[in-house]
């Protein structure tokens, strides 16, 4: 069997090198210029979904808002939407444009974002809110399509990889650029008189929303690459109602629910720790204050996050040079099996420098397999089915991740360990992580079958 699918392999390598589809050429400079605006435009949805984080004392303030009503400013509002649109976005990259879909979207949550600097109560501030996550929605879906395309099967992890940095440089500008608008607010309203009457909050959205328009506009002079099956440069005819395309996910249940629920376990993990680890290290005793936690801890995950994403292309390239192709699952295991220790870990360390060394690595291992999972599913999924693969994992990874995960580790603290977070933190994702791992060696043959289906797909297209 696994003779075959090498043969098959080898057969797929050639026809790539011979057959010429008048497309746009694959891992080329202006393929780079397409992946770093991606992730540009990524980084910019999450200043976007953060920047609120750093205005909420005046925002509470000016509006005459509870805690529990910011917390649906904060979380719900963008939340909502953004599972909602997934879907529905997801399908539109799989019948569109997928540029003109990830070009509308940014100019779409940077004019919302905007539109929430004239808010002046909960409503109107709670449907810009939603309007971001709305829009937001439709880049992974637009992104990972488009990469998939710009890309060989070789240089795909590496360029998502890339495209992935956007979460860890997003949150960072999101307090950067946010603490400077706020710190010349007052020049700002002194010398364009149009400002004067915004209070510094209203400014930030509105001064953060308009910044993002120009990307916008530019991402629409992107070209659209051909459709094409990442094996080789064949043009990808199959066309898929919704229908059509739910039940061909359906056939191939065995990969995809398997690696979907797997890497919903290992988001958790994911969403976790930096949910509670700051909470720990400031009930750990170590007499630290709260801008000593989010600074030291935000540059462990900005370095070790950057430093996990990056490497696990260079892991997988290693692993599909030595005949694996099932190099992409082979990360999300390996990064599985060093998160069980490293989780167990946090029963048993005390001191504040263990308890950042092992968040450090945790940080590192969870980090790795994003890219990886990304590329996977672009690897064993037909063109026209991309963006609805990829929603449907956004809406299982996010809402386990954002709804679920961070509750969970509360709960067990509460009723099962008596308040002690770091004891439930550490059993929580060592389960997870043993989940993971089951789930995920789970996924490796329904993979190897997907790969030869495509590879027969790319030959048959061919023959043509």
């Amino acid at each position: 069997m696994l003779t075959m699918s090498r043969l098959a392999y080898t057969e797929v390598k050639k026809l790539a090198d011979i057959v010429s589809s008048g497309a746009l050429a694959r891992d080329s400079g202006h393929a780079w210029v397409v992946a770093v605006t991606l992730t540009f435009a990524n980084m910019c949805s999450y200043v976007d979904r953060q920047i609120i984080n750093l205005l909420v004392d005046p925002i509470k303030f000016d509006l005459r808002l509870t805690d529990t009503k910011m917390s649906l400013l904060q979380g719900a509002a963008f939340a909502i939407a953004y599972l909602i649109f997934t879907p529905i976005m997801g399908r539109r990259v799989d019948t569109s444009i997928r540029k003109n879909v990830a070009a509308i979207a940014v100019i779409a949550w940077s004019i919302s974002t905007a539109l929430g600097g004239f808010a002046t109560n909960l409503t109107t501030l709670f449907i810009s809110r939603a309007g971001v996550g709305a829009a937001e929605a439709a880049l992974a879906p637009a992104a990972f399509s488009l990469i998939s395309d710009y890309f060989t099967r070789d240089r795909l992890p590496r360029a998502l990889s890339v495209y992935q940095l956007g979460p860890y440089l997003g949150g960072g500008f999101a307090l950067i650029l946010g603490g400077l608008v706020i710190g010349f607010a007052g020049v700002l309203g002194e010398t364009y008189p149009l400002l004067a009457g915004f209070a510094p909050w209203q400014m930030t959205l509105l001064v953060i929303g308009l910044s993002g328009v120009p990307l916008g506009v530019w991402m629409c002079f992107l070209r659209e690459p051909s459709r094409q099956l990442i094996a080789c440069d064949v043009v990808d005819e199959r066309q898929f109602s919704l229908s059509s395309a739910l039940a061909f996910l359906w056939q191939r249940r065995g990969f995809y629910l398997r690696f979907y629920a797997s890497m919903a376990f290992t988001v958790v993990v994911f969403y976790s720790f930096p949910a509670w680890i700051p909470t720990i290290l400031l009930r750990g005793g170590y007499g630290l204050d709260a801008k000593t936690v989010g600074v030291t801890y935000g540059v462990i995950v900005l370095i070790m996050g950057t430093l996990g994403v990056l490497t696990g292309p260079h892991i997988e390239a290693w692993l599909l040079r030595r005949g694996r192709q099932s190099a992409v699952i082979d990360c999300i295991l390996l990064a599985a099996v060093g998160l069980i220790p490293v989780c167990t870990l946090l029963l048993i360390v005390e001191s504040y420098e263990a308890t950042l060394v092992v968040a450090a690595v945790a940080v590192f291992l969870y980090s790795m397999p994003q890219p990886m999972a990304a590329a996977a599913i672009q690897i064993v999924t037909p063109n026209r089915i991309r963006g609805t693969a990829t929603a449907l994992y956004v809406v299982v990874v996010s809402g386990i991740g954002l709804g679920v995960a961070p509750t969970v580790v509360a709960l067990v603290s509460d009723y099962v360990f008596a308040s002690r977070l770091r004891i439930a933190l550490g059993v929580v994702c060592t389960i997870s992580s043993v989940v993971a791992l089951w789930l995920c060696r789970g996924t490796l043959v329904p993979f190897a079958n997907a790969i030869k289906a495509e590879e027969q797909a790319a030959l048959h297209l061919h023959e043509r």
